[in-house]
């Protein structure tokens, strides 16, 4: 523990070095304008200023690739709270009640609670990845096809289970992102499939186009078809500030998102993604008042935005300890300091401590940042919604459009939100969530890819699914809670029936 600490010491000499304060900062800025933007994200951002990294020193270019990286983290709730446009996709369930708040008044006391709930998640993540990156990186490594294809599956089923609606509906909004999610190059074969002869779709359906379609643009859509204009009372000074009771309601989403998305974030995958949603499930299964979610309940935004940015320090674990990135944007870093001649894996920082303790250090510097960034602009965030909304409605929807037009430079992606916004539409009009359709999407070629190898190593015996210990026990919990979903819809239904017929007796 005290080689620890004395590492930590060497890592704030180099950190607090004006150079790299000044390039964690700037990646910071960048990173917060960034995830605000509706359709551009931490993995367009960190892509647009690699090449301006490759002069800098390798712990210059790390720390303000991550300074990018869990900045979009933080902004990407901004648009998700005033707009219900998810500025990346891990905001996506913050635009649900965060949206909501905005709508009562509470605008800023949610981007307030977001900022919080982002510094202290990205604060104890830093804490866990600097003292449980090694066992935890080796338990992760464990997971082979067949666990990770079974996990997937949990997932899934949890985030039904979680949801507290119902279960066939949320099943089959992400039946219907996995298969949107199949589109494009076949993971194995590289043969393209359900592309329609369309070039632009060989690389599969975007997240982006489909989130902001989804939910950006289908509230455009009911918002418009509303008979009156809409309104949203404009808040006083003394709202931006959280209440008593807004906080206290706060502390145990943020601690639980912390740990979550930490826990989350090591696993390879939409980890960032993944555990926003998981946490918002937890909240509205634990919470005593599960109806608020939807309405405007703090839980809401304060869970998911301290998992996703959790998650977000958490991913970095198996990228420095194994030399292994666990989604695209790891990679795309990992592809960063290997540019630079340094080798990420188990002994980096027997070799190289400058980098990997200098870098441990910035992310304590950059969540102090993002904290004073963050906490004194949400009274400029929230004068958005002074501008009247027949005005707001063109400017949300110009933004939509360069945002995802940016990310891949292709028409068919704007084509794809708007088809997906009207999508987005008929679905809250019939009562279905879209956001199980977004987690379909994100984690099908991972779930595609980690089945069909579990098959190729079992020549096509389904038995490895279960004769795995792990990844029978994992399917033997996904089969517990359909039970137990099955049950809770049966116990409904009767006592419905009773007071029907109670009914029908007075």
């Amino acid at each position: 523990m005290l080689e620890t600490l004395g590492s930590l010491a060497t890592g704030f000499e180099i950190a607090l070095q004006p150079q790299f304060l000044a390039y964690a900062f700037a990646g910071c800025v960048i990173g917060t304008l960034v995830g605000m933007l509706p359709g551009l994200g931490p993995l367009a951002g960190i892509s647009l200023l690699l090449p301006g990294t490759f002069g800098l020193s390798p712990t210059a270019a790390l720390i303000m690739l991550a300074g990018v990286y869990y900045g979009a983290m933080y902004g990407g709730s901004t648009t998700s709270i005033l707009m219900r446009i998810p500025g990346e996709a891990a905001s996506v369930m913050t635009c649900i009640d965060g949206y909501a708040m905005t709508q009562k008044g509470r605008g800023g006391a949610a981007l307030a609670i977001a900022a919080i709930g982002s510094f202290v998640a990205g604060t104890l993540s830093v804490v866990g990845l600097m003292l449980l990156a090694p066992p935890l990186a080796e338990f992760a490594i464990r997971f082979g096809p067949a666990e990770y294809a079974s996990l997937l599956v949990v997932g899934l089923i949890v985030l039904a289970y979680m949801s507290g609606g119902s279960m066939p509906k949320m099943l089959a909004m992400a039946a219907l992102g996995l298969l949107c999610g199949m589109v494009g190059m076949d993971v194995m074969t590289g043969y393209a499939r359900f592309t329609g002869d369309v070039i632009a779709l060989r690389d599969g359906l975007g997240i982006v186009p489909v989130a902001v379609g989804l939910f950006g643009i289908s509230e455009i859509i009911l918002s418009a078809a509303k008979a009156r204009e809409v309104s949203v009372r404009q808040p006083e000074l003394r709202e931006l500030v959280p209440t008593g009771a807004e906080l206290k309601a706060s502390v145990g989403p943020i601690a639980r998102g912390s740990v979550l998305g930490f826990l989350i974030g090591i696993i390879p995958g939409s980890a960032h993604i993944i555990s926003s949603f998981v946490s918002y499930g937890i909240e509205r299964r634990l919470s005593k008042t599960p109806e608020r979610f939807g309405t405007g309940a703090v839980e809401g935004v304060a869970g998911p935005e301290s998992a996703n940015n959790a998650a977000a320090s958490g991913a970095f674990v198996p990228m420095l300890a194994l030399g292994v990135p666990s989604g695209p944007i790891p990679a795309v870093m990992l592809a960063a300091i290997m540019i630079h001649g340094v080798i990420p894996g188990p002994l980096l920082i027997a070799e190289r401590p400058e980098i990997f303790w200098g870098f441990i250090a910035s992310m304590y510097v950059g969540n102090v940042v993002l904290l004073i960034l963050n906490l004194p602009l949400v009274g400029l965030f929230i004068q958005v919604l002074r501008i009247p909304y027949r005005y707001l409605y063109p400017l949300i929807l110009t933004l939509c459009v360069i945002g995802v037009y940016a990310v891949g430079q292709s028409v068919v992606d704007i084509w794809i939100m708007i088809a997906m916004g009207f999508l987005g539409y008929g679905m809250r009009k019939l009562g279905y969530e879209p956001a199980p359709l977004v987690l379909g999407m994100v984690i099908a070629p991972q779930l595609e890819l980690s089945f069909r190898q579990a098959l190729a190593l079992s020549a096509g015996d389904y038995s490895i699914f279960v004769a795995r210990p792990v990844s029978a026990a994992l399917l033997a919990l996904a089969v517990i809670l359909l039970a137990l979903s099955v049950r809770t819809a049966l116990t409904r239904r009767a006592d419905w029936r009773q007071r029907l017929g109670l009914e029908e007796r007075v």
